[in-house]
């Protein structure tokens, strides 16, 4: 995500490292590039005006300490209008004063809403909350279907009734239920149309009636860009919009709706799809989105996917292989079946600081794994766990049963003894984690 504005923001500030001082000249002139940068990102002319003025203020009226490079001023700077401009702080679901809370999904039809409906109550049955689906699309022949399918995929029961075409007395109907059988959250998916009409406010605003929602949700496609805006501007104009879902945002090169759609509507980002899987739904965080823009990772990110992806006492063994250099084949499957939960590898070391040009040409790491793993899996166990006995027939067999070259496992059983070398050399070091396992700080977390 943002691929190409991060590029960007990166030359301009690859440029800056060469200065020793900025006048105020050489700050015009990087405001005026930053202008371009994000314009080409298709962002809104009016939040590039107000970012651009939020900069040149600050630089003006900051007291910038000496230490910092000319390069380190106005990311700094750059990275605190960034947050302004994405929201300035998270912000979270709001509690119903009795249960259920009703969550009202509405949007445009294409827009990512029964999928991001089904990836919401899979966020909130990992806080530990009991939640509720209700199937309130009943215009699109599959809505239905669909919904109930992504429902079994997440554990979570779904309202429908069969035959009926009104949609405010299904979700009448559903927080009825939810009510009585104690759910904490009931999720409304809605109609959508293919464009923003009266008949759709209309429907929009008698389902809402009949639940009386604690939040009205409008999910956009954030790969639409400056659309995406215009949409949640119509929504506003008819309907009382708590919060905004951005779906698709893992394939938005450019970022232009995220970086527009807070400031130009005054309505929060209050989640992001991340990818297709269920999982991949995150709560928005404003700053820590900017420094992902601005290739200074993510790490707070990383340390919640990697608790959750990474079983704390597998963790600790895992720990002990290492300081021993008995690590084998074996146990990097493992590793690579746990990092997968994490998502993809080159969305994982985006997080990463530094790393975001890595990640920029991640596509490669990812379609590496896959070749990695079938080659593992190609071997016997007696192969995984003493690769020493993986002699010129052997490989010749492991190539064929696993499509890839003789070369390709030469070069994979070369590599694999470097990283076994370079551990046990580090074997007396403290707080070793398999590469992707980030240490967490002490008082975070389990």
């Amino acid at each position: 995500m943002f691929d190409t504005l991060s590029s960007r923001l990166d030359d301009i500030f690859t440029r800056l490292r060469s200065r020793g001082r900025l006048t105020e000249k050489q700050i015009d002139e990087v405001l005026r590039e930053i202008r371009l940068a994000l314009l080409e990102a298709d962002v809104s002319l009016k939040v590039v005006k107000a970012f651009t003025k939020d900069v040149k203020e600050r630089a003006e009226g900051a007291d910038i300490h000496k230490s910092l490079t000319p390069a380190q001023q106005v990311i700094k700077l750059v990275n605190l209008a960034l947050i302004d401009v994405l929201g300035k702080e998270t912000v979270g679901l709001e509690p119903a004063p009795r249960p259920p809370r009703v969550l009202l999904l509405a949007g445009l039809q294409g827009s990512g809403k029964t999928t991001a409906a089904a990836k919401l109550a899979k966020l909130l049955k990992k806080q530990g909350r009991k939640p509720y689906l209700a199937a309130c699309d009943l215009r699109r022949a599959a809505a239905i279907r669909q919904l109930q399918v992504l429902g079994e995929q997440v554990g979570v029961p779904v309202h429908t009734e069969l035959g009926s075409h009104n949609a405010p007395d299904v979700a009448a109907l559903a927080l009825e239920h939810a009510t009585a059988e104690g759910y904490t959250d009931l999720i409304v998916d809605t109609a959508g149309r293919m464009h923003v009409d009266p008949e759709l406010m209309a429907e929009l605003g008698a389902v809402a009636k009949a639940v009386d929602p604690t939040e009205i949700m409008l999910v956009c496609d954030a790969m639409t860009g400056q659309d995406a805006v215009n949409v949640a501007e119509s929504f506003l104009e008819e309907v009382d919009l708590t919060g905004i879902i951005l779906t698709k945002l893992d394939g938005d090169a450019r970022g232009g709706a995220a970086l527009s759609m807070s400031y130009v509507t005054g309505c929060p980002i209050k989640f992001a799809g991340v990818g297709e899987k269920l999982d991949d739904l995150e709560p928005f965080h404003p700053d820590r989105m900017a420094s992902r823009i601005l290739g200074m990772g993510d790490v707070m990110t990383l340390i919640e996917k990697a608790e959750s992806a990474f079983d704390e006492t597998e963790a600790r063994k895992m720990e002990e292989k290492l300081r021993r250099a008995d690590f084998t084949f074996e146990d990097f499957l493992n590793q690579m079946q746990m990092l997968k939960k994490m998502g993809p590898l080159s969305q994982v070391m985006g997080m990463l600081p530094g790393m975001g040009k890595v990640a920029i040409g991640g596509d490669e790491i990812d379609s590496q794994l896959p070749r990695i793993e079938a080659i593992i899996r190609s071997m016997t166990a007696e192969e995984r766990n003493n690769p020493a006995v993986i002699n010129g027939s052997r490989r010749r067999r492991i190539a064929g049963g696993s499509g890839t070259s003789v070369q390709e496992i030469n070069k994979l059983l070369k590599q694999f003894d470097q990283v076994r070398k370079m551990m046990k050399s580090l074997s007396g070091g403290k707080g070793m984690r398999m590469p992707g396992m980030p240490k967490i700080p002490p008082g975070m977390g389990r």
